[in-house]
């Protein structure tokens, strides 16, 4: 099979440019009247933005000629299966290892750690996270596979989130919303979204239009579950914490 890596990469090359452009320009405005950084440090910028041009350059053009067609062939292979209820626990392991390796996520779980001194590890919110991706992965397998509409998910999903947030550590509110974003990130959208595109196209019943998407939005929301549930353990920690600190005193 004659697979031309490189087909279509000048359109990619200028995509990328055409998106890197207004942040060089509003980064140099800032430079020329505010920032004022020295040369050194303008240089390890500007060898930042060669390599994150080229970087972002060549990952979206292994995702048109890799990561779509490979998700989709897998999509398609595996709603051909008799069992089709193998999906479900597919999906989680899928959910779970995309997530561990999504960039975005451990920027956030490195900026959590940082800003909370350490009371928030880096680990404990890339299991959380990673874990609430898996779930709402085999969840959206199963809406699939059942034929159950996305609002039947989101609605109530939505409501227990509101709920979650009055009783939930303040501060995992804001990062829990931010995580919901993060795990939206290029490798869940690239790879697993063409997963089910795939398996909604070869389920019989199934269209891929009304059936192979919605997935995203289950990923947006079910973080934000699971990051306001950790809020809740932490809550509980720190009551349990300070009933055995009242009792020695």
């Amino acid at each position: 099979m004659d697979i031309n890596i490189f087909t279509g990469f000048g359109d990619i090359l200028i995509e990328v440019a055409l998106a890197l452009i207004p942040l060089i320009i509003f980064f140099l405005f800032f430079q020329i009247f505010f920032l004022k950084l020295p040369t050194k440090k303008m240089k390890d910028v500007i060898k930042g933005l060669i390599l994150a041009f080229l970087g972002l350059a060549l990952f979206l053009q292994g995702v048109k000629v890799g990561f779509f067609p490979a998700g989709e062939r897998m999509g398609e292979s595996l709603g051909a299966v008799d069992h089709a209820w193998i999906l479900i626990p597919l999906g989680f392991i899928l959910g779970f290892v995309a997530t561990f390796a999504e960039p975005a996520v451990r920027v956030l779980n490195h900026e959590v750690e940082k800003v909370s001194g350490g009371y928030i590890p880096q680990k404990v919110m890339l299991y959380t996270l990673s874990l609430g991706v898996a779930l709402s992965i085999a969840l959206s397998m199963f809406r699939i596979l059942a034929g159950i509409p996305l609002w039947y998910f989101i609605l109530p999903g939505y409501i227990l989130v509101l709920v979650l947030i009055y009783f939930s550590k303040p501060n995992f509110v804001a990062i829990a919303f931010d995580s919901g974003g993060v795990a939206t990130g290029p490798m869940t959208v690239t790879f697993i979204l063409a997963i089910s595109v795939g398996v909604a196209s070869v389920t019989e019943g199934r269209d891929p239009l009304m059936d192979g998407f919605g997935m995203i939005a289950l990923v947006a929301l079910a973080p934000i579950l699971t990051v306001l549930v950790l809020g809740l353990l932490y809550r509980r920690k720190e009551r349990e914490n300070e009933r055995d600190l009242g009792r020695e005193l």
